[in-house]
């Protein structure tokens, strides 16, 4: 692209979430106005690292100045890793210098923001680049209460479809065993079980030994079929994290070698029926204690993720593509952004990365939290009062085929 004004990139990586298409927006607008020509690298870091200069969008305040109303990505997106060899990050500086493209803006989770570290640090100077934090897993380490993009509007939807399960689920008398999206870090989850007020939500964080036994994630489930049943009520919902089948213990799970991984090397979660195969653990178990309740498995997170953005995320991505290319026409490098306390505050790439790991940080759920707490208050699961209470242990047993001793000792586990 001959130009003598500055070029500035835009890029996608990783998974979709709603509010891509207003970081684009607002980071083209912004940059162009600035006096920088703006070009949309398609299919995220996939083309560059052949050194291809030919997958790219030349971008207008006219072409982007509506995008910003709808879902998935304008420019599309992938999970291609440069930062696996060498010679892919030097073919994405060759692309990119062949482009004229000197700043750089990055739109992805945990495994894009590494790879925009790496690149800025393998280009030596001859890179700006800044970082939009997208997830709608929530689990990029910003500080406490700040969402990353997209994981509003993927609650929002998600407590819509489970709010609809709830009573499809009271109406035909049976349960759901509902998964959610989430592959480190149960913020989703516990986000949408929380605001539907599902009957019970698990999220790896509340397990502090790993790994964990298969039995005892399937213990805590028919606990809480039961004591709801005591209570009056055949049915329910169950809203689970993904991310629990990869702190379950391998030798439950029949092996796992047939699962693909994909660039960034974590299990293609989509491959692992995560919820199917709780549900007929779950239906085993329950019969095996005289019971027997309809259980329907559902997975819910590819509908979540291109859905349109509802207002907060429109805001907050226009906010936060306008500080992104305002920081490159700053001089600015190197850094994530986000916004706090009503403000941009830059987050410098060595800040993002775990020392332990030499990965980006990952922020999981605080189970320590009292908003944690007030969660697990209104779940209907097996707790340690139940289990000193004679009456009530009494009753649950009465429901299965144990008597309150072997009731006692089965389940005194999980509370």
């Amino acid at each position: 692209m001959a130009s003598e004004r500055t070029v500035i990139g835009i890029l996608v990586g990783g998974g979709p979430a709603p509010g891509i298409n207003s970081v684009i927006g607002a980071a083209t607008i912004r940059g162009i106005l600035g006096g920088c020509d703006v070009v949309g690298i398609l299919d995220g870091f996939k083309w560059l690292m052949e050194g291809s200069t030919g997958r790219v969008r030349p971008l207008s305040i006219e072409d982007v100045s509506r995008i910003h109303f709808g879902g998935g990505s304008y420019l599309g997106t992938s999970r291609a890793n440069p930062t696996k060899h060498a010679e892919h990050l030097d073919n994405v500086l060759f692309a990119l210098s062949g482009l004229g493209v000197t700043r750089l803006v990055t739109i992805g989770g945990d495994d894009t923001a590494f790879s925009a570290m790496k690149l800025e640090e393998r280009a030596g100077g001859r890179l700006q680049v800044v970082h939009v934090p997208k997830t709608i897993d929530n689990d990029l380490d910003l500080p406490y209460g700040i969402p990353t993009f997209g994981f509003q509007t993927a609650r929002h939807v998600g407590v819509e479809i489970v709010k609809n399960l709830m009573v499809d689920a009271r109406t035909t008398t049976r349960w759901y065993v509902v998964v959610t999206m989430g592959r480190k870090a149960g913020h989703l989850a516990l986000g949408i079980g929380k605001a539907a007020g599902a009957t019970l939500t698990i999220i790896p964080e509340e397990f502090r030994e790993r790994p964990v036994r298969l039995q005892r994630l399937v213990d805590v489930l028919i606990g809480a079929v039961i004591k709801r049943l005591e209570h009056g009520r055949a049915d329910g919902v169950i809203v689970l994290a993904e991310g629990l089948i990869e702190i379950l213990d391998p030798r439950d799970l029949g092996g796992l070698e047939h699962v693909e991984r994909d660039e960034h090397g974590h299990l293609r979660l989509s491959d692992v029926d995560v919820g199917d195969m709780l549900r007929r653990e779950l239906a085993k178990g329950l019969k095996i204690l005289g019971l027997s309740i309809p259980l329907v498995a559902k997975n819910i997170g590819y509908e979540l993720r291109c859905a349109d953005p509802i207002p907060y995320d429109i805001e907050y991505t226009r906010d936060l593509g306008y500080c992104a290319a305002q920081y490159l026409l700053e001089g600015g490098t190197s850094a994530m952004v986000s916004i706090q306390n009503g403000g941009f505050t830059p987050i410098p790439f060595d800040r993002m990365v775990d020392p332990s790991t030499g990965r980006a940080k990952v922020r999981m759920v605080d189970v320590d939290t009292q908003s944690y707490q007030i969660a697990r208050q209104y779940m209907i699961r097996l707790t340690e009062a139940d289990m000193n209470d004679a009456q009530s242990l009494g009753r649950y047993a009465a429901l299965t085929d144990l008597s309150v001793e072997k009731f006692r000792e089965r389940f005194a586990a999980v509370v």
